[in-house]
């Protein structure tokens, strides 16, 4: 599976059905050369038009399932919550 793969499968997390998004971006290790978290966009402020403030990012270990069209996490989101950077 590509990187531009899992760009294509909407995250949702097991604990709650809540739809997190799409795969924004990854994160891996150069060491070991290993994915180590996928990166989700946060929710939009003011209708999308001031862009966004927070950012989902998740633990490969976290990833219950990859599906054709799907990936399931089990996450508790509170601790996945990583401020933009540009923000």
């Amino acid at each position: 599976m590509r990187i531009c793969d899992l760009r294509e499968k909407e995250v949702i997390n097991i604990c709650d059905g809540e739809r997190l998004g799409y795969v924004e971006d990854v994160e891996f290790d150069f060491c070991t050369g290993q994915i180590t978290h996928i990166v989700v966009p946060g929710p939009c402020k003011f209708f999308g038009v001031l862009g966004r403030e927070e950012e989902f990012v998740i633990e490969i270990c976290h990833i219950r399932k990859i599906g054709c069209d799907l990936i399931l996490v089990e996450v508790n989101l509170d601790k996945v919550r990583r401020k933009c950077g540009g923000c």
